[in-house]
């Protein structure tokens, strides 16, 4: 059941306030160009673990490290066309109770996604993010039951897509879909640029762009793969349920 609405939706549940640029923001920007509302939650700021660069300047407090990670990601967003909130949760490490859940599912609700992005569901270098992925799939089942807050609608059961994680082979993560970005990436890497407090991913993230794009290139069309340069990749958590195989 996807969303019956005349405009389609997508969601973003990123751990940390960059997380959404560096894995879909190029998913994020196609689909806003084809007229979804986007909308992204960021659990944390990254304030402990993913501001490092911020630190290093000295005479730094946690509350103005969130405030510059806010504002980066909220330039971003508008980069990238998508609406953003952000939960505060806290990271290194994320912990999510009851309210917080809670508040997720009352998100999904109010957005009615076609489809939702996050993170892999394993990641030894970093347990806020499966920790994400987890919070976002049990959000996902209460906002599907008509139990939850009885009279208002329920989502239907949108597909979930884990982006690409830092290092791969080490989070048992595949990828079975290859979105082509070639026709927004300019638009992705002028919202990565809008994270200057981690300067030192943004050449990481293009050659991993290029990578997935040359890989995309082996599974297409020869007309298509003319002008295919940057994807990114995704591994989908459900089925895909469809009438045939073409």
């Amino acid at each position: 059941m996807t969303n019956n609405t005349a405009t389609k939706t997508g969601l973003v549940v990123s751990a940390h306030s960059a997380d959404f640029v560096w894995r879909a923001g190029g998913a994020i920007a196609l689909h806003t160009s084809r007229g979804y509302n986007m909308h992204v939650v960021c659990l944390s700021f990254g304030e402990r673990g993913e501001s490092a660069k911020l630190w290093r300047k000295g005479e730094m407090t946690e509350e103005n490290v969130k405030a510059v990670r806010k504002e980066e990601a909220m330039a971003a967003a508008d980069v990238l066309g998508a609406s953003i909130e952000f939960f505060d949760m806290g990271d290194y490490p994320l912990r999510a109770d009851k309210d917080s859940l809670f508040r997720l599912a009352d998100v999904y609700r109010r957005v009615q996604p076609d489809f939702v992005l996050s993170h892999s569901l394993h990641d030894p270098y970093n347990y806020d993010h499966p920790l994400a992925t987890h919070l976002a799939q049990e959000a996902r089942i209460i906002a599907q039951a008509e139990g939850y807050r009885p009279g208002e609608p329920i989502i239907g059961a949108p597909p979930v897509y884990c982006f690409e994680p830092h290092q791969p082979e080490q989070c048992n993560w595949k990828p079975d879909v290859l979105l082509d970005i070639t026709s927004v990436w300019e638009k992705k890497y002028q919202a990565i640029q809008c994270m200057a407090g981690q300067e030192h991913l943004w050449e990481y993230y293009t050659r991993v762009a290029l990578q997935r794009g040359a890989q995309a290139k082996r599974n297409i069309g020869i007309t298509a793969a003319k002008t295919l340069t940057h994807a990114e990749g995704f591994q989908s958590i459900f089925p895909r349920v469809t009438e045939d195989l073409s």
